[in-house]
């Protein structure tokens, strides 16, 4: 059997070494056994069940949803119901983030394609961002929704 460290395990799935000792915090991840220097040791279960756990994470499922699919993982026989029944959620999830990033991206259009060619005071995008009446509609962006690494 095949064993890994918390660092290969890394590698191997691109999740952060915090954030597998947070996943097994949560008992998303079975607590590995140890080497004699208290090294963690996962095997290729734990392995795969972090390759699982974050794919779901990509699909944007929440810890808990992921905790009941990987349960019904781990009971092969378990009617599938309830596992479609966390997509369906997980979809109209999604659906609701599309409709308001629809929103949020005409009226953003709106204000980077405006013909302003004057100073700062005249700017459309800083009018619209200092008057919320100036927005052609109501928006309000999803959390955890910002693309950049200034936040």
């Amino acid at each position: 059997m095949k064993e890994y460290s918390i660092g290969q395990m890394s590698r191997q799935t691109g999740v952060k070494v915090t954030t597998i000792c947070y996943y097994e915090s949560r008992g998303l991840i079975p607590s590995p056994g140890r080497t004699e220097g208290g090294q963690r040791r996962y095997d290729d279960a734990a392995l795969e069940r972090l390759a699982f756990l974050r794919h779901a994470r990509e699909l944007g499922f929440g810890l808990d949803d992921i905790a009941e699919l990987m349960a019904l993982a781990e009971e092969p026989a378990e009617d599938c119901a309830p596992a479609h029944e966390i997509a369906r959620k997980q979809l109209a999830a999604v659906d609701r983030r599309m409709t308001i990033l629809a929103q949020l991206r005409k009226e953003l259009a709106r204000m980077a394609n405006a013909d302003d060619k004057g100073q700062a005071g005249d700017c459309r995008v800083i009018q619209v961002l200092g008057d919320h009446r100036l927005c052609i509609g109501a928006h309000e962006a999803p959390t955890n929704l910002s693309i950049t690494n200034s936040d």
